[in-house]
């Protein structure tokens, strides 16, 4: 989740997003490892595509309103299972994906029925550190949380 789900817009009617830095941090340092991230929404923002540009994700599927395809469409381009996928979701449009996946993961302002179907429900909300947890999580999972917090350390 890289927002708190707020929906911001200008007086012109523009579309504006908040995005965390702490968050995107966490995406770098995960993408670093290897792991490719992606983002499926089912919202249109220009926004959120410099966000997933800045940040080096290179499969932002937009106007999503089949999540479903969309992200079977990943999985062929990626050639991964579903199994081998998490997802973090938020509300109901998610539920499908998380169903699908190998981990599922929400944010704990996420309504109760969305968290039911999530293996973990993060510390942090949506858009205030909740994707930085999960990655840190995913790191430490696969032992390379250490290499990429080392830098910063020293």
């Amino acid at each position: 989740m890289l927002t708190d789900g707020t929906l911001y817009f200008s007086n012109a009617g523009e579309e504006i997003k908040a995005f965390n830095i702490q968050d995107g941090l966490g995406i770098k340092l995960l993408q670093a490892t290897g792991v490719t991230v992606a983002i499926i929404t089912g919202r249109q923002s220009r926004a959120l595509e410099l966000r997933a540009e800045n940040l080096g994700v290179r499969h932002l599927y937009q106007g999503a309103q089949d999540k479903v395809t969309a992200f079977g469409d990943l999985l062929g381009t990626l050639a991964l299972m579903p199994s081998a996928a998490a997802c973090m979701g938020d509300d109901l449009p998610d539920v499908p994906l998380m169903r699908r996946c190998g981990l599922a993961v929400s944010v704990p302002d996420a309504p109760t029925i969305v968290q039911s179907h999530a293996q973990y429900v993060t510390r942090k909300s949506g858009g205030h550190g909740a994707a930085r947890e999960l990655c840190e999580l995913l790191m430490d999972a696969q032992g390379t949380l250490s290499s990429q917090l080392g830098p910063y350390l020293k």
